[in-house]
């Protein structure tokens, strides 16, 4: 199903971009104590975990998006949402995405759902009368979304929901070298060269590395270090395995997708039609909101971050 949504921007932030600027630059942090745990992976690696302090039943996992941290507003802002409800919340940081480089050569990318499902199982094991449902944003929910559609019935999740999801990842690696997109190209892109850069400095990287920092686009890094380090043939063929638009349909737990029009990471057409949906998925579709922002309120001083209370306001359906 396909809804108008409910969200109404805040008059003060006019326009995609400064919907989606202002949660990073302007927001201050929100404050909340967190416990980490590394969780060590079948194949030698590990991921980072941070947990909130309640102890509960109900367990919220997050997944942020590309190059996000545990320092990232909308990861601080969605775990002390989750623990005002009174649930637990997990973050679940990508491989080399919690200050340390992971062991493995590989990393993470869009469509990457073996530590995830790794994780789901091992919380299933731990907790086995819990709860589980997950959120995921821009990249993470790319990923969360595949996992749903790959494992249907099994996906051992209650309820999730996908925020401002690439859909299709050859569409946003188009959009983010066209205006004023360019700008999130060059500061993501930069960090991911910057990244690899460090990764390999003391150890053999899998191939040359001499014109890294010419893959300056999406799709020139995608193609160089992307596929070739997670076995795809080219950036072509990562985009069409890993976008998450073509397992929707196969989606059974209920799924609340949040998407603007006006998201600048993507053009109009990446967003799923009607007939693409199962029946237990729900896009709430807004006018304007940015990318990963949807921020109301009267004023500056009163902002409001509209996907924390929607978010949790979805989940309490299936946690309450």
């Amino acid at each position: 199903m396909i809804s108008s949504g409910q969200f109404r921007p805040a008059w003060w932030l006019p326009g995609a971009h400064a919907q989606t600027l202002w949660p990073s630059l302007m927001r201050r942090s929100v404050e909340i104590e967190l416990r980490p745990e590394r969780l060590n992976l079948p194949d030698g690696d590990f991921i980072d975990l941070a947990w909130t302090k309640q102890n509960s039943d109900n367990i919220v996992i997050v997944l942020h998006g590309l190059e996000g941290t545990i320092d990232s507003n909308y990861v601080r802002g969605i775990l002390a949402a989750i623990d005002k409800q009174g649930w637990r919340g997990v973050l679940m940081q990508f491989r080399g995405c919690s200050g340390e480089h992971n062991l493995k050569d590989r990393s993470y990318h869009s469509g990457e759902t073996g530590d995830f499902r790794f994780l789901v199982k091992t919380l299933r094991e731990r907790h086995p009368e819990s709860i589980l449902c997950a959120v995921g944003y821009s990249l993470g929910g790319n990923a969360l979304l595949k996992y749903l559609g790959e494992y249907k019935d099994d996906a051992l999740l209650k309820a999730a929901s996908a925020v401002s999801v690439p859909y299709l990842l050859s569409n946003s690696a188009a959009k983010l070298e066209k205006g004023f997109s360019r700008i999130y190209q060059r500061h993501l892109v930069t960090r991911l060269i910057n990244k690899t850069s460090s990764k390999f400095k003391d150890r053999q990287a899998p191939f040359d590395l001499t014109d890294l920092k010419k893959w300056n686009t999406f799709q020139l890094f995608d193609h160089h270090i992307t596929a070739p380090l997670h076995g795809f043939k080219s950036s072509t063929d990562y985009y069409e395995q890993s976008s998450s638009r073509q397992y929707l349909k196969h989606i059974t737990v209920p799924t609340l997708l949040i998407h603007s029009r006006d998201d600048p990471f993507m053009t109009k057409d990446a967003i799923p039609d009607q007939n693409e949906l199962s029946e237990s998925v729900t896009l709430e579709l807004s006018n304007h909101g940015g990318h990963v922002g949807f921020i109301s309120g009267n004023t500056p001083w009163n902002a409001k971050y509209w996907l924390e209370e929607r978010i949790p306001e979805f989940l309490g359906t299936y946690l309450d």
